[in-house]
């Protein structure tokens, strides 16, 4: 014979039943006519796969063929009134679908109450805040319960009703005929939009979805030594569902502003104080306001330090003052306050003063310095000898 239907439908010769009927179902999804209206050879494609499923599926006919006979003559065209063997009196496009995906074509009725989104705001916080922690308010625009309705979508006192096209089974079926039989496809109801019921009197408040946007004030939680980037996590503080259904989550995304005076490092505090230079050769010390001062529920003591400057202390000293910086997010203890101290050079000075500088340059042999280079300086060349070894 001219036709080879084990090359057609794409299978081994000693392919088993089921084989063959998954080849044919995976086939039929791509050629048949109403997948694939714009091959104007799909019609002719779908009659040779369907014969040759017809054939192989059946253990007669596939036994006349294997022996080089016709296994389709005497038979005309009825082979064709159906999908094959397998589908007598018309081709359901919905249970190709089925079988082909492993679930149920037949949806039912939608229900009309689904799950919210999550949402997401963002939040700004001063520096004493996120190190401290607090409890701020922040306005949500989110969708809430029609407060009319109660998330029912119709007017108080009235029901949904029955769809009367689908009859309540939120889904319709077209059976249309071609050449190979009748096709029947299976859709949402078009009426009901798969509801299975009408609400025949909408909630003029909500227009029936069940629910209605406003702004709602929340109080956040904001836990001690929290950054930029982290979201505090409100469980079904997000939108509502239509029909009322159960909120979402929302996450409220933290912004810390910068200080004018404190830098933070991780789990620690940074921040520059100016010495004069007499206080740097000298020795003193110096009271130091820190963070906590911003804080209305820290203790009194707890807002000013006092840093020690031992003499002769040199610009860009840093010190470091244990347990003042940001409580650490997870585990206890605190970070560290480091105290970095810029001594200034006064431009400034009257006649006096400048007497009195000269007089002490004078006794430490300081009037005309020699240059010296730093301790370790290795100019340029032994820096790259160093870097390259």
């Amino acid at each position: 014979m001219s036709k080879d239907y084990y090359d057609i439908l794409g299978v081994e010769r000693d392919a088993t039943p089921e084989a063959i009927k998954k080849a044919y179902r995976r086939r039929a999804m791509k050629v048949h006519p109403d997948v694939a209206p714009d091959d104007a050879e799909a019609a002719e494609k779908f009659k040779e796969l369907s014969e040759a499923y017809e054939v192989l599926s059946d253990a007669n006919k596939r036994a006349v063929f294997d022996r080089g006979g016709d296994p389709m003559s005497g038979m005309g065209g009825a082979g064709f009134s159906g999908f094959g063997g397998g589908f007598p009196g018309g081709f359901d496009f919905t249970n190709l679908v089925d079988a082909m995906f492993g679930a149920s074509s037949s949806r039912g009725p939608r229900s009309r109450v689904r799950q919210g989104q999550d949402a997401l705001v963002g939040m700004r916080l001063e520096l004493f805040e996120a190190v401290f922690g607090a409890t701020k308010p922040i306005k949500v625009q989110t969708a809430v319960v029609c407060p009319k309705c109660s998330g029912n979508g119709g007017e108080p006192g009235s029901e949904p009703v029955n769809c009367g096209t689908c009859n309540g089974s939120g889904e319709v079926s077209q059976i249309q005929r071609s050449f190979f039989g009748d096709v029947r496809t299976t859709q949402a109801c078009p009426t009901c939009r798969g509801y299975g019921t009408i609400i025949p009197n909408p909630c003029g408040e909500c227009s029936g979805e069940g629910r209605v946007r406003t702004t709602r004030t929340l109080q956040v939680k904001v836990p001690a030594g929290v950054s930029t980037g982290i979201r505090i996590h409100l469980e079904s503080q997000g939108e509502v569902g239509p029909g009322g259904g159960p909120a979402g989550d929302l996450y409220v995304e933290l912004k810390v502003e910068d200080h004018e005076t404190f830098r933070r490092d991780g789990d620690n505090l940074e921040m520059v104080v100016k010495l004069p230079m007499t206080a740097a050769a000298l020795g003193t010390t110096v009271d130091v306001a820190t963070l906590e001062a911003e804080w209305a529920d820290s203790a009194v003591e707890d807002r000013q330090v006092a840093v020690e400057v031992p003499a002769g202390t040199q610009s860009g000293t840093r010190v470091s003052l244990k347990g003042r910086g940001v409580p650490k997010l997870r585990g206890g203890g605190r970070g560290d306050l480091g105290v970095t101290l810029l001594v200034q050079t006064p431009t400034k000075l009257d006649d006096k003063q400048r007497d009195l500088l000269r007089q002490l340059a004078e006794a430490r042999d300081e009037s005309r310095p020699a240059a010296v280079a730093a301790k370790g300086h290795k100019g340029v060349r032994g820096k790259l000898s160093e870097w390259f070894s």
